[in-house]
């Protein structure tokens, strides 16, 4: 009877167990993979200029942008329920999250390639013999198929950089995280400007209507000259221009507030539109640090890292591909002539099928497999140190802008309340004659130039304190909620 499988003997049941063993400890000892180590961060020991964290005030406390979350940085609900029904809905950080499913997915696909797969076979043949007859074949059991001897460490490097790559998709979706709920804030608050200027706006265009009809009257009476008249009804249109302009931004801010949410604005939000104002609102002050925080508390440079990590991996790969790679085929099982033989006495046996491939000429194939190899990684090296000096500078802005928009918005509150009393002032003047309608039609601008200045020097400032809460990395070490 033809036998595929030959009777294991015990002995060789041990000197596999210890083949086994010897692999496991040269697996552990023969990776050509080059050890990491950080780059130096091209990074300054201090922000530029004033713009630091006070010296008092440590880096670690609970008011550190990293470790205050973002439930309690921004007080107003309506904004708070905003960005929760972005965090559920946004398409963007849906993509983010489910890239981190993918590469979860493909780190258990390298991960897997580190052991044998066992597989159930069952195969027969049926062939024509030299004397007319057929002969059969039959055999069925356990097969490991081809599967690789990782001596060199090409298998394990692949692992390892999946799961760098996989731990970078994780940061880049807390990167897409803090910019949705940053964008999101920053938007509510530029409809709430919006908001604002409208009625301002609406405000203006009913008073230089009314203005308007009183030159038209003093006009008609020979108490105002045409000139008076020409400049109060441009300055009337100008106030449907702004209104036109402001009816537009309206428009397209929500649209964009829609867009992030990915559902209409809710009810409760919009009812609060016509109420809300910037000036109440209040978001807490936060220390700066040091610029080396941002290491670990910014998602996008620890994305960064561990891409160069991956690529770092991959070296490892590609130098494994200039020595042998060794499989193993190994099965154990029962063989017969005839398909009802199988798995019966005397008919049981084992196959053991190394084999092993050492390239010797591949047309340079290897070599530039290793060129590309150490290029990415030079790459990824870049790409690191340009993440970390856009993180420098994003900060860097965003504290200067905190000082003199601070100083800005001061400024402009005080010019508001001097064009607000100037038009009281001139207005009085004018109804006791020792003033013309044209100085009042001119101090009526003046304050609404400084009323819109206001609002927009107000939204700035309190959209620059959000840009600090995300690019110093809000919310990062907090556990979330």
């Amino acid at each position: 009877m033809n036998k595929p499988f030959t009777a294991m003997p015990n002995a060789v049941v041990w000197r596999l167990s210890l083949l086994a063993l010897a692999t496991t400890a040269v697996l552990a000892g023969c990776s050509q993979m080059p050890t990491y180590e950080r780059p130096m961060a091209p990074l300054a020991t201090q922000w530029p200029g004033a713009a630091a964290a006070p010296t008092n005030t440590p880096t670690n406390t609970p008011t550190t942008a990293a470790r205050l979350a973002w439930q309690d940085y921004f007080a107003d609900a309506s904004l708070r329920r905003l960005i929760d029904i972005a965090l559920l809905n946004n398409r963007d950080l849906r993509v983010a999250v489910l890239n981190i499913d993918l590469a979860r997915a493909q780190l258990g696909i390298k991960r897997a390639d580190q052991f044998p797969t066992l597989n159930a076979a069952l195969t027969g043949s049926r062939t024509p013999s030299g004397t007319g007859g057929i002969t059969s074949a039959y055999s069925g059991g356990l097969l490991v198929t081809a599967y690789e001897l990782d001596f060199f460490g090409r298998v394990s490097s692949l692992k390892e950089q999946a799961l760098a790559q996989y731990l970078a998709t994780a940061e880049g979706s807390q990167t897409a995280q803090i910019s949705l709920i940053a964008t999101v804030a920053q938007t509510w608050l530029s409809v709430l400007a919006d908001e604002e200027l409208l009625a301002l706006s609406q405000q203006t265009l009913s008073t230089r209507i009314d203005s308007l009809k009183l030159v038209q009257l003093r006009l008609d009476n020979g108490a105002a000259s045409e000139l008076e008249l020409r400049q109060a009804q441009s300055l009337m249109e100008s106030a449907r221009v702004t209104l036109a302009q402001q009816k537009r931004q309206r428009a397209v801010d929500e649209n964009a507030l829609v867009l992030l949410l990915g559902q209409a604005l809710p009810p409760e939000a919009r009812a609060q539109l016509s109420t809300a104002r910037l000036a109440p609102l209040r978001l807490p002050e936060l220390p700066a640090g040091l610029p080396s925080d941002l290491l670990i508390h910014r998602p996008d440079i620890r994305q960064a890292e561990q891409q160069l990590i991956a690529a770092n991996a991959n070296i490892g790969a590609a130098r494994a591909a200039f020595f042998p790679r060794i499989s193993l085929t190994a099965g154990v099982g029962s063989g017969s002539k005839e398909l009802s033989g199988l798995f019966q006495d005397g008919t049981w046996g084992f196959t053991l099928a190394p084999q092993l491939l050492l390239p010797l000429l591949d047309a340079g194939r290897n070599q530039a497999g290793l060129d590309s190899a150490k290029t990415s990684r030079e790459i990824a090296l870049a790409q690191y140190d340009k993440t970390i000096q856009t993180a420098f500078r994003e900060v860097a802005d965003a504290l200067a802008g905190r000082d003199t928009l601070a100083e800005q918005l001061r400024a402009q509150q005080a010019q508001t309340e001097a064009e607000t009393q100037r038009l009281r002032l001139t207005d009085l003047r004018f109804n006791n004659g020792a003033a013309s309608l044209l100085d009042s039609l001119d101090a009526q601008r003046s304050l609404f130039g400084a009323q819109q200045a206001l609002v927009q020097t107000r939204l700035a400032y309190l959209q620059n304190q959000v840009t600090l809460y995300k690019t110093l990395g809000g919310g990062v070490n907090v556990t979330q909620r």
